[in-house]
C-alpha cells in the first residue's frame, strides 16, 4: 500500500509540473489602438490547446500579456473577465464574443482590422 501511495505522489508531482505545449508561436509587430488601450511594439503570439497568448514588449519589458480562452480573457496572471465584458471595456459591446480570439488565431501574415465608427485599429504583422 505504501508503494502505491508513493507512486501516486510521484506521478502527481511530475504531472503538476509539466508545462503546457505550444502548438504554434510567431513573433509579430502588433498595434492595438482603442479608446482605452494603446499598444504598438514587437511581441509574440503563442497558440496552446486551450488558449491563445499575446505578449507585447517595449524596451525589453512585457507591457501586455493576454491569455484569450474560449470564454474569457486574462490579463497578466490574475485578472480574468468574460469575453463580453472585455469587449465592452476595451473594444466595443457590439463585437462578437470570439472577435479577439479570431483576430489572433488566424494564420494570415498580415491582419488589419479597422473600425472607424468606434475608433479601433488592430494590426498584426507576423515576421
Amino acid at each position: 500500500m505504501k508503494i502505491f501511495i508513493s507512486l501516486l505522489i510521484v506521478i502527481f508531482f511530475f504531472s503538476s509540473c509539466a508545462q503546457k505545449q505550444v502548438i504554434n508561436s510567431s513573433s509579430a509587430t502588433i498595434l492595438i489602438k482603442t479608446p482605452t488601450m494603446k499598444f504598438y511594439d514587437k511581441g509574440f503570439i503563442y497558440k496552446y490547446d486551450s488558449y491563445t497568448q499575446v505578449q507585447i514588449y517595449s524596451a525589453g519589458k512585457t507591457v501586455l500579456d493576454l491569455k484569450i480562452y474560449e470564454d474569457k480573457v486574462c490579463q497578466s496572471m490574475f485578472e480574468c473577465e468574460d469575453l463580453k465584458q472585455f469587449n465592452k471595456k476595451y473594444l466595443h459591446s457590439s463585437y462578437k464574443e470570439d472577435f479577439l480570439k479570431s483576430i489572433f488565431d488566424n494564420n494570415n501574415k498580415e491582419t488589419v482590422f479597422r473600425d472607424k465608427e468606434h475608433n479601433i485599429l488592430i494590426k498584426i504583422k507576423k515576421d
